[in-house]
């Protein structure tokens, strides 16, 4: 039988001296700790959804995610998050991330944030509805730190005041 297993290379638009830099502090053995769950409390026809992802898309009327900073200190990634209207369409959003190839997502924002997808799932019944705001940060930190206990934080309050009940996360 062939291998099919698929292999994702995280550093393939890093310079080779910074992914092994970085590659250093990533475990060989999978994850085996506890992840929390929670089980939806109804049918997925009937819930609220709002998408999320780690590809640093910002509105063009927004400040960009800071990618100079990042370029002078190779060991901070930007840790604000940006939110991102569910109307936003390729021609709103800008794209600023030093570690994957942002060409795709300029050309269609669906590729990581499936906006279209998601309001054809709400006419159809598939979903209850998509809420009108969705989120992206930078997903490059070294020390997460501020992202989960400053930035998260806001962005789950704001996702508890449009009664989000579930989020589908991009990662980039």
């Amino acid at each position: 039988m062939e291998n099919t297993e698929k292999v994702v290379n995280g550093f393939q638009f890093m310079p080779p001296s910074l992914g092994a830099w970085i590659g250093k502090d990533i475990p060989a053995e999978p994850f085996s700790g506890n992840i929390p769950w929670t089980p939806l409390k109804k049918p997925i026809s009937e819930t609220n959804f709002s998408l999320m992802t780690s590809a640093g898309i910002s509105m063009k009327t927004d400040t960009p995610f800071d990618v100079k900073r990042e370029k002078r200190e190779p060991a901070w990634g930007d840790p604000s998050s940006r939110q991102i209207p569910a109307s936003a369409s390729k021609k709103d959003i800008d794209v600023n991330h030093l570690h994957i190839n942002t060409d795709y997502i300029k050309q269609d924002i669906n590729v990581i944030l499936p906006l279209n997808r998601f309001k054809e799932f709400e006419q159809e019944g598939i979903i209850g509805r998509l809420t009108s705001n969705c989120y992206s940060y930078y997903g490059f930190q070294p020390d997460p730190s501020e992202l989960l206990t400053q930035t998260m934080p806001k962005v789950a309050g704001q996702m508890q005041a449009e009664n989000v009940e579930a989020v589908l996360l991009t990662p980039a």
